[in-house]
């Protein structure tokens, strides 16, 4: 009896993410769209559908380079500059979802490449910036080994985030996955896996979910038993530095949306593919399911060709009394910017539409402005092929401080 309390106790803590964890964050703007209020049946209270707008960031990287210049003390840390741009865009989603790609360790030594053990700032600065949900299974899982899993999974806790993909034992994965969130009367199923960890294996009793198909199809009838809305697959996989998705992710894409996948998402080649809103025939029927093949980097410092970046993708979410289903989706370019600043090379996550056609408010030397040029033009042109629009931001939208 006490071992069913326990676990109803956890269950409303950790599983019914959303609204109900999200109280310690300040309050962000108010959606222009109507949110009609709820009962406890789900259903809306009137004709107007309830909305989400979602907006995922590709991979967050912690290089030592990084981890240097965010460092401002003995064993101090601060990685607030390096998001402040992106703030006031994420304020106007209602759900921010990153993939960290880095274990949080809790204590030094911090490393880059090839083991990414990173000071837990990092997670208080994304939580300060906008973020709300992380995810955790990627290639570098298990980079700080058991300890690494564990302290992760406490840091992203602690500082008020839902998260998912990696696990302190079987159990807990039992009774936390896939990852619900309870957001404006839609309540979304998220779950998170990687094709592979570096060759290192689990630590017992962690758990880091692997793109095993017979479990994710599992995990995807049990989201649709749970009677979610809408499920996102947030995968790691591909190959690094290609700018098409391979013909591996197009199938593992479409065998997710037939199992019941509204929504892919995919990391890890570290440079933008394709966002692809593609036909999938489901019982005789056509259905229309989208899949963002790889964000890039949102920030790294990775020196490889088309890694100086990435996009935040931007989902727009409605339900109304029939059905769930995207209303439109938008890509955000995002630069890597490095200025030099008190004697240090600075890393910041940089939103490209504000700053393009601005007076060089940044001070921006000609070749980063270059750069940004660049950049902007081939992702332009790389996702407008295949349909997808940009959303832009103006200066005022953005805070400069």
């Amino acid at each position: 009896m006490l071992t069913r309390f326990f676990l109803l106790i956890l269950t409303l803590l950790f599983v019914s993410g959303g609204d109900a964890t999200n109280n310690n964050k300040p309050p962000r703007p108010k959606s222009t769209a109507a949110q009609p209020a709820t009962q406890a049946t789900g259903k809306t209270a009137d004709s107007a559908p309830h909305k989400v707008r979602m907006m995922f960031a590709g991979d967050i990287m912690s290089q030592l380079v990084q981890i240097e210049s965010a460092q401002i003390g003995d064993n101090e840390f601060s990685y607030d500059h390096c998001f402040r741009y992106m703030r006031p865009i994420f304020e106007q989603a209602d759900l921010v979802v990153g993939n960290l790609e880095c274990t949080l360790m809790g204590e030094p030594p911090y490393t880059g490449y090839p083991n990414f053990k990173s000071p837990e700032q990092l997670a208080e600065a994304l939580k300060k910036n906008g973020f709300d949900v992380l995810v955790t299974s990627n290639n570098h899982s298990l980079d700080g080994g058991l300890n690494g899993v564990n302290n992760t999974i406490k840091s992203v806790r602690n500082e008020g985030f839902m998260h998912t993909g990696t696990f302190k034992n079987e159990q807990y994965r039992q009774l936390l996955y896939p990852l619900i969130i309870y957001k404006n009367g839609i309540k979304i199923a998220l779950l998170n896996y990687t094709h592979h960890t570096n060759g290192l294996k689990s630590q017992f009793p962690s758990v880091v979910n692997r793109l095993d198909m017979d479990v994710v199809k599992k995990d995807i009838q049990k989201a649709k038993q749970m009677k979610a809305d809408f499920i996102i697959t947030f995968l790691h996989w591909g190959e690094e530095h290609q700018l098409d998705e391979d013909s591996n992710q197009r199938a593992v894409a479409k065998i997710m949306h037939n199992w019941g996948s509204d929504l892919v998402v995919g990391s890890h080649p570290h440079v933008v593919q394709p966002i692809k809103n593609e036909v999938v025939t489901i019982a005789g029927k056509p259905h229309n399911y989208l899949t963002a093949y790889s964000l890039g980097n949102f920030i790294s410092s990775q020196p490889f060709v088309h890694t100086e970046g990435g996009i935040v993708f931007e989902v727009n979410i409605t339900k109304d009394q029939n059905r769930t289903s995207i209303e439109n989706y938008y890509y955000i370019p995002v630069l890597r910017y490095t200025p030099r600043e008190k004697g240090k090379t600075r890393y910041y996550a940089l939103p490209v539409s504000p700053f393009e056609n601005s007076d060089n408010n940044l001070n921006m030397p000609i070749g980063e402005r270059e750069k940004m040029t660049n950049f902007a033009r081939r992702i332009r042109a790389q996702l407008g092929a295949f349909g997808a629009k940009e959303r832009k931001f103006t200066l005022d939208k953005v805070v400069l401080e």
